[in-house]
């Protein structure tokens, strides 16, 4: 009898130990195949149970939750959708999420350990916690100046603060309204096939994720790889360049829109923007110097998140000469978001050192206590301050008598260059005008704003001038509202 109650009782034991290990298998090793698996509505269940965290604009949210009536209580709503859907992404009860809906989902849907009052807690119980807040860096002027500057054009503004690297304006157009994809249904299914079969690509964010080629506006880079290097001591020297230039290698010769830039120093050169002076300039500076220079700017960088992620800037490091030459004036195989072009232009404002950009300011819990900021990092040093002072020289210059005087604001000091982007089979596409700049506050020595606006669809002349009449005025607009606008400290949102 007794040996029938022991092996009873392993049984049972066995059985325990068996139940339990199962458990472990089911809980921890098999938890996130369970929880990946579509075929599990409670955890889309539990996700929209509970109204998602806000995505805030100086301290006003941008973003919502209305109930549904369904088995997913809550759905996202956006409050200026189009104006702020670069910035935001979508979050979509169908479809996912993009940009700051996905990369800050863990903080806006509760699940991320941040927010836990105990840590672990949430490993351990897999409780979620009520939603935080994203505060973005976002200042809604400017975001408006941009956005009202495109008026529907294809295209795209960057603006930051050179000091720290805060991401001020990020526009793209044509827009679109997500929250027409927030729920579920016939009617989101139809939006989502609608936007994706517009040829005019309204949900990509040409801000961050689209390149182009940058045209005469790489001619900052050039220069400050001439001067870093040593091939150019003097901005006012003749810098022995034929009109037009024939291309090393080759027996195909550059020209120039204008007149006058037969030898012209580089001081005039870069205010009228000549092709020939800066394209013999590159070649003469040579392959590796130049990728050095671009690459200190930003270019070649797989890895840049603000936090979603920005495409590559591209530069090649393998080029003849003759290729080394037309990357010189951004055409070959040179492309530039017109992120990384804002990142140019604020260096140069910023005497030389670059900021890492950066889009969330903060994170609150929904107590509003602070659980996470993001302090500015230099990310490249990538000009002397020496050199940064001669480009400023520059750039000044174009705005005060070259390019792009419909870049000027009245009382302050702005720096710009512009660029017109061929393309197309045998460059007959309509060129993309481009400008880039900087303002300096009166009586300031840095940068308050870069900015970077191109568009695709100028109506332009094949001339540089395209860029300051198309690209200089919106340009202008976003720095003018961002001057108007009273100095913040650290820490503290834009609006």
């Amino acid at each position: 009898m007794t040996r029938c109650i022991r092996r009873c009782a392993a049984l049972c034991l066995v059985l325990l130990l068996a139940l339990a290990v199962n458990a472990v298998r089911v809980t921890v090793v098999e938890a996130g195949s369970y929880a990946r698996d579509p075929a599990n509505r409670r955890i889309a269940i539990a996700r929209y149970e509970h109204p998602r965290g806000g995505i805030l604009v100086g301290g006003s949210s941008v973003t919502g939750s209305q109930q549904t009536g369904g088995q997913l209580a809550y759905a996202r709503t956006y409050r200026d959708g189009p104006l702020y859907a670069p910035v935001t992404g979508f979050a979509s009860q169908t479809y996912g999420t993009s940009l700051l809906e996905g990369t800050e989902d863990g903080l806006l849907s509760g699940t991320s350990s941040q927010l836990a009052s105990v840590p672990l807690w949430n490993e351990i119980t897999r409780d979620r916690q009520r939603p935080g807040d994203v505060h973005t860096t976002i200042d809604a002027a400017a975001q408006k100046a941009a956005y009202d500057g495109l008026a529907g054009r294809r295209g795209a503004v960057a603006a930051v603060d050179p000091a720290t690297g805060r991401i001020l304006a990020l526009v793209s157009s044509p827009s679109y309204d997500p929250g027409l994809l927030a729920g579920t249904g016939p009617a989101v299914t139809d939006q989502w096939q609608r936007l994706n079969d517009d040829p005019a690509q309204p949900m990509l964010d040409r801000a961050i994720r689209q390149t182009y080629p940058p045209g005469s506006t790489f001619k900052v880079v050039t220069a400050a790889a001439a001067l870093e290097s040593g091939a150019v001591t003097d901005l006012d020297a003749p810098t022995d360049s034929p009109d037009p230039y024939r291309l090393p290698g080759t027996t195909w010769s550059l020209t120039n829109e204008g007149r006058g830039c037969a030898d012209a120093s580089v001081y005039d050169a870069f205010r009228v923007s000549c092709n020939t002076v800066f394209a013999k300039l590159g070649a003469d500076v040579g392959l590796t110097a130049m990728a050095r220079q671009a690459e200190a700017f930003g270019f070649n960088d797989d890895g840049l998140r603000v936090p979603p992620g920005v495409a590559r800037s591209n530069f090649d490091t393998r080029m003849s000469p003759d290729q080394v030459a037309l990357s010189s004036i951004g055409q070959f195989d040179t492309t530039a978001t017109p992120l990384q072009m804002a990142m140019v232009a604020a260096a140069v404002g910023n005497g030389g050192e670059l900021m890492r950009p950066y889009l969330v300011d903060r994170v609150t819990n929904h107590g509003g206590a602070v659980v996470a900021h993001t302090r500015p990092e230099r990310l490249h040093r990538a000009v002397s301050e020496a050199t940064a002072g001669q480009l400023q020289e520059l750039m000044e210059a174009v705005v005060s008598d070259g390019t792009g005087t419909n870049a000027a604001i009245p009382g302050a000091v702005v720096g710009g260059k512009t660029g017109t982007a061929q393309h197309g089979v045998g460059n007959k596409g309509t060129p993309y005008a481009w400008f880039i700049s900087y303002a300096k506050p009166p009586g300031a020595n840095r940068a308050a704003v870069a900015v970077a606006v191109v568009v695709e669809d100028a109506e332009a002349a094949r001339a540089d001038i395209s860029g300051g009449g198309s690209a200089a005025p919106i340009a202008r607009a976003v720095m003018q509202s961002v001057l108007a606008a009273p100095p913040r400290p650290y820490g503290q949102p834009v609006s």
